[in-house]
């Protein structure tokens, strides 16, 4: 029997169960799965918003990290492989998963680390690197910058020869988007006017938006003529309300950017982006922060960190001692 987090029907709360895993068919292989992390589109599951909500009952998580306990057929993926997985249904004991959404993980790279790696991690370098069009020198700035998606904007962003402004909510959240390579923090909770604290950083060539609202309309107003605001996620609850006279005025490109969608859209693009992520963390030059670990039965607890966004860094479930 394989522990799971089960959730039973729109609007559930996520509840441990059981469930009996068989054997891998063709193209599939079973993990024994360590670590999975939680992101905010498990959120949206629960309440049915995600675009790619499984049906009610579903097995939850969409990531994570473990070993390969058998293969089927036509897997070249060896039992004993240690891989990261991006698929519906990593919160549980046991899986079985598409072998061609499983990846080999570095050695030095733990399963804590994994299982958040793709999807934040991914993300983040393909928006800034693709439609983003970052270059060294220019200047990014990052709302949600704490986050389990923002915290690698502000690492990548740093890595690749960006000044990064980043805007965290809360004076506690700072310290670890400086260390992630942020040249500037500006805490919102405390800027009455957090457009004109971005301005006065200087004009932003990209701003990463995984908050929305408010926060990303205030963002907008600080990008320079030519600038990209890249659409991540809307955290805050809806989108930001951005001014499109203004965009066609300053040619702003405005970009909404959802990585799972790229396995349809350009796949040869997310296998070089994870390929060069796995090269930069192999080089020592990335850091995956993994914030809050809880066992599988406070999966819950996770559930609401992120939903009171009181997470630093990726939430990260544990199945294995």
């Amino acid at each position: 029997m394989s522990r799971i987090i089960h959730i039973a029907h729109r609007g559930a709360a996520p509840e441990l169960a059981t469930t009996v895993v068989g054997d891998p068919g063709p193209g599939q292989v079973r993990l024994r799965m360590h670590a999975a992390a939680l992101n905010f589109a498990d959120l949206l599951m629960i309440e049915g918003r995600y675009q790619d909500t499984p049906p009610f009952p579903f097995v939850a998580g969409i990531e994570g990290a473990g070993i390969v306990e058998a293969a089927g057929p036509g897997v070249t993926l060896a039992p004993g492989t240690r891989v990261a997985v991006n698929a519906p249904g990593t919160l549980a004991d046991q899986g079985l998963f598409a072998a061609d959404r499983c990846v080999p993980i570095p050695d030095r790279m733990s399963f804590a680390q994994a299982a958040g790696f793709q999807i934040a991690y991914g993300t983040s370098h393909l928006a800034l690197t693709g439609p983003g069009g970052l270059a060294a020198g220019q200047r990014v700035v990052v709302l949600g910058a704490a986050g389990g998606v923002g915290l690698t904007a502000v690492e990548i962003a740093s890595v690749l020869g960006a000044t990064v402004v980043a805007v965290v909510r809360g004076a506690d959240k700072a310290p670890p988007a400086l260390a992630a390579g942020a040249a500037a923090v500006i805490d919102s909770a405390a800027e009455p006017d957090l457009r004109a604290a971005l301005r006065a950083q200087g004009p932003a060539d990209i701003v990463y938006d995984a908050v929305g609202d408010a926060a990303g309309e205030a963002a907008f107003g600080a990008l320079r003529t030519g600038g990209r605001h890249l659409l991540i996620g809307f955290a805050a609850g809806k989108p930001p309300a951005l001014p499109l006279n203004h965009a066609l005025v300053k040619n702003i490109a405005i970009h909404g950017f959802y990585w799972g969608g790229y396995r349809q859209l350009d796949p040869a693009a997310l296998r070089d982006s994870l390929s060069a992520l796995f090269g930069l963390f192999d080089a020592g030059r990335l850091n995956p922060t993994v914030g809050a670990v809880l066992p599988l039965d406070r999966a819950a607890e996770g559930y609401a960190l992120l939903r009171d966004r009181r997470a630093v860094g990726k939430v990260v479930i544990t199945m294995q001692d």
